[in-house]
C-alpha cells in the first residue's frame, strides 16, 4: 500500500504584491501582534521590510533581523526571547531559508517554553512529549530552498557542529506568498544556487525508491520551470517572469517531500557540508547531486531518464545534464572548489551516516565506504 501525505498549508499566493497579500492574510488570521523575522540584508539595503511594516501598521510588534546562516541555536533563542516579550500571535518571515527555518524553530520553542540553547535538545528526535506550535507562520521567500513548504527545520548546534532536525506537523507555515519583485533583490549566486537546491528536491524526489505519482507530477513540472527559469535569470537578472517561474518551481519541488517521499544522499551529505564546513545549502546541492546521481544510476536508470527528459535530453545521463546546468549557471563544481580536501572525506562520510536521508538513498548505503565512493566522484 502506498500512502500519500497532504499538508496543513492553507494557501499559496502568487501574482499579487507581497505587502498587500500580507495585510489580507493577517486580517484573515485575526492576528494583532506580528513578529517579523527578516533577512538583515533586506532590512538594511531595501525597502521591502518597510513595505510590510507599513501594511501591518500597529499590528507589527517587532522585527528580528539577525538569524544567522544555518540557523544557530543561539540566534533561535534570541529570536524566541524577542517574540515572547511581545507576546506574538503570528510570525511572518521575509527572506531566505535561515529566517524561514529559524521562525519555525521559534514557534516550537515558544510552545515548549524553551529558554536556552541546550534545552533545544528536548525538541530533537522523536520527542514524544513535544507540544504543538500555537503561533501560525506566514512566509515570503526570497530564495529557492523551499523550506517554507515543509514541516521540518534544521538548527545548528555550535557545541557539536551538527545540524539537528526538528519536526512537527504544526511547523508547516499557514500561508506562503511568492512575489518575484521582493526576490529580485536576492544576490545572483544565492538565487541561482538555492535554485539548484530546489532542483535537488525535484531530482531526489523523482528518483526515490518511494516516489509517488502526486510528487512526480509536481517535481517534474517544477524541474522544467526551474531549469528554464534559472537560465533566464542568469541571462537577465531583471527577468521577473523567469524569477517568478523559479519561485513556482521551488514550490512544486517540495511535492515529493511534503507528500512523504524521502530525500537521498545528496541532501544527507549536504547537511554535513553545511553544518560542519559552513557551505551554503545551494552550493551543497551543486557539489553533491551529480555525483550521487552517477553513483545511483545502476539501480534507478528508468527514474533518472525522467529527470533527463525534463532537462531536455532523455538520451543523456541525468548526472551529466545536471553538471552542465551547474556549469552554465557559474556555480561551484567539485569539493576541491570549496576547499574540501580528501583528508576530510572520512569525517564527512561518518557524519553523513547519521543524517535522516543517507539511509533512504535509493541505492542502499551500507557504510562509510559507500559514502566515500560518492565523495570521490564529487572531488
Amino acid at each position: 500500500m502506498a500512502r500519500v501525505h497532504l499538508t496543513t498549508m492553507e494557501a499559496i499566493i502568487h501574482g499579487e504584491a507581497a505587502a498587500a497579500a500580507v495585510a489580507v492574510e493577517v486580517d484573515r488570521l485575526n492576528a494583532r501582534r506580528v513578529f517579523i523575522v527578516a533577512s538583515g540584508t533586506l532590512c538594511r539595503e531595501t525597502d521591502e521590510v518597510d513595505k510590510i511594516r507599513h501594511a501591518l501598521g500597529s499590528r507589527c510588534a517587532a522585527v528580528f533581523d539577525k538569524m544567522g546562516a544555518h540557523v544557530p541555536r543561539a540566534d533561535v533563542i534570541a529570536a524566541t526571547d524577542a517574540a515572547r516579550k511581545v507576546q506574538t500571535d503570528l510570525i511572518l518571515t521575509i527572506g531566505g531559508g535561515s529566517p524561514t527555518d529559524g521562525a519555525k524553530a521559534v514557534a516550537l520553542c515558544l510552545a515548549n517554553n524553551i529558554k536556552d540553547a541546550q534545552e533545544i535538545d528536548r525538541l530533537c528526535g522523536a520527542a514524544p512529549d513535544m507540544a504543538a506550535p500555537t503561533v501560525p507562520q506566514i512566509s515570503i521567500p526570497t530564495t529557492l530552498s523551499a523550506g517554507e513548504f515543509s514541516a521540518i527545520t534544521g538548527v545548528t548546534n555550535a557545541a557539536t557542529g551538527n545540524k539537528d532536525i526538528l519536526r512537527h506537523p504544526g511547523l508547516m507555515p499557514r500561508v506562503v506568498i511568492l512575489d518575484a519583485e521582493v526576490a529580485r533583490h536576492t544576490p545572483e549566486w544565492l538565487f541561482l544556487s538555492t535554485g539548484m537546491r530546489a532542483i535537488d528536491h525535484c531530482v531526489e524526489g523523482i528518483c526515490s525508491a518511494e516516489a509517488n505519482p502526486f510528487g512526480d507530477a509536481q517535481a517534474l513540472h517544477g524541474l522544467k520551470l526551474l531549469a528554464h527559469g534559472l537560465a533566464g535569470v542568469k541571462a537577465n537578472s531583471e527577468n521577473i517572469k523567469a524569477r517568478q517561474d523559479c519561485l513556482l518551481g521551488a514550490w512544486l519541488s517540495m511535492g515529493p517531500l511534503a507528500s512523504g517521499v524521502p530525500m537521498g544522499a545528496s541532501h544527507g551529505i549536504g547537511y554535513v557540508l553545511g553544518a560542519k564546513y559552513g557551505i551554503p545549502h545551494g552550493h551543497t546541492s551543486c557539489l553533491m547531486l551529480p555525483a550521487v546521481m552517477e553513483w545511483n544510476a545502476s539501480v534507478n536508470a528508468a527514474r533518472q531518464s525522467l529527470v533527463a527528459t525534463a532537462l531536455g535530453d532523455g538520451s543523456a545521463p541525468a548526472a551529466v545534464l545536471l553538471d552542465q546546468l551547474i556549469a552554465r549557471l557559474g556555480l561551484p563544481r567539485g569539493l576541491s572548489s570549496v576547499g574540501i580536501a580528501r583528508d576530510e572525506f572520512s569525517t564527512i562520510a561518518e557524519a553523513s551516516l547519521q543524517t535522516p536521508w543517507v539511509p533512504k538513498n535509493p541505492r542502499p548505503i551500507v557504510g562509510a565506504q559507500d559514502v566515500l565512493q560518492i565523495l570521490d566522484l564529487a572531488a
